[in-house]
């Protein structure tokens, strides 16, 4: 089966730093595009950071320069490393992976597999 796990969430003050991994397994996992979404309580789940097969990556307008989405193929996994956090980042943060295309989506269902998603809180 098609696994992702996500790990490295945690509560951190505001102006702080995290970073999220997403090791994923099941798949070939250079053939898949990778996304973070996330969702906080009574929102929608909103496109963070995506990176396509070659590496090439796209953000949330709001994110772009605090955010950075990486992967590392040898070890089957995606990072986003997160800088500057508000309270509004606050929210549980999910890897996503979608197959085949050379450009990134920002949208839910273009992704087939989905981790189970790590809690982050920043605190003011």
């Amino acid at each position: 089966q098609v696994q992702l796990v996500e790990s490295g969430g945690g509560l951190v003050q505001a102006g702080g730093s995290l970073r999220l991994s997403c090791a994923a397994s099941g798949l070939t996992f250079s053939n898949y595009a990778m996304g973070w979404f996330r969702q906080a309580p009574g929102k929608e789940r909103d496109f963070v950071a995506g990176i396509n097969r070659s590496g090439s990556t796209y953000y949330a307008d709001s994110l772009r320069g605090r955010f950075t989405i990486s992967r590392d193929n040898a070890k089957n996994t995606v990072y986003v490393q997160m800088n500057s956090l508000k309270p509004e980042d606050t929210a549980a943060y999910y890897c996503a992976a979608r197959q085949g295309g050379s450009g990134v989506s920002t949208r839910i269902y273009d992704y087939r597999y989905w981790g189970q998603g790590t809690q982050v809180t920043v605190s003011s």
